[in-house]
């Protein structure tokens, strides 16, 4: 099975994969949260609430949103879990910018703040925050295992990482059905909206290669947390992955 670091949105060997990802929502930012909805059926609303609802039992104070893209699970934690202070971190600027929108018009400013950074070369200091979350994000590192170990970094003892990620149904026909839909009907309807088939091909290429359910949380326990288990969804198009430091 092909490792993430090998999987990347485009063709192109000259550019890292942390560049072409940066380049691939940069430009289909504007379409993204659209695009996210009616792909899902809005189901990805759902699953945002739920990663949320479960994350809010820790009562986290500060919180970390790695990848954070538009915002939306940033906003939810805002809203549901109430905390003093949201980091908002992503490599696209212009994913940011429409996120930084939308935390103005529901007055979300003085709690969630956004900033560009490397999700795998964190700014801030160890032990700075009571939660990290990721929602979609960290299928794209570079370096899956780096990543998660800045998450492990900047998170204080007993502090949690909630995960949002994409995993491979295991069940017929949701497995069939999810992989004739990723494969095929999603980038096409991607290449309408966004006129960038290939950011859609990538999203199923990215997770047939990504290490989910058992193999993600081995990860995880080997980088030190504790406590690590995975919640499916939807049948298992999605998992929440929940560990502690």
């Amino acid at each position: 099975m092909s490792t993430p670091q090998q999987v990347t949105p485009y063709e192109n060997d000259k550019v890292s994969k942390k560049g072409q990802v940066t380049s691939m929502f940069d430009k289909i930012a504007p379409y993204y949260d659209q695009l996210n909805r009616f792909l899902s059926l809005g189901i990805d609303v759902l699953w945002r609430k739920k990663t949320i609802n479960l994350l809010s039992e820790y009562q986290p104070q500060t919180i970390l949103d790695i990848a954070t893209g538009t915002g939306d699970l940033a906003i939810e934690a805002a809203t549901r879990i109430h905390p003093k202070k949201i980091t908002g971190l992503d490599i696209s600027a212009n994913m940011l910018k429409i996120g930084e929108q939308k935390i103005a018009k529901k007055g979300l400013q003085d709690i969630i703040s956004m900033e560009v950074g490397d999700s795998e070369n964190l700014r801030f200091e160890d032990e700075s925050f009571d939660a990290v979350t990721a929602g979609f994000g960290v299928r794209n590192f570079e370096n899956l295992e780096k990543g998660l170990a800045e998450m492990y970094r900047v998170l204080k003892p007993g502090g949690v990482i909630a995960i949002l990620e994409f995993s491979k149904p295991r069940i017929f026909p949701i497995k069939q059905l999810f992989n004739f839909y990723f494969r095929y009907i999603l980038p096409t309807i991607g290449k309408l909206r966004s006129k960038d088939q290939r950011a859609y091909q990538y999203l199923f290429e990215s997770v047939q290669a990504f290490p989910d359910y058992e193999k993600f949380t081995t990860i995880l326990d080997k980088l030190g947390f504790v406590q690590s288990k995975y919640k499916t969804l939807s049948a298992g198009i999605c998992c929440i992955y929940l560990a502690k430091k």
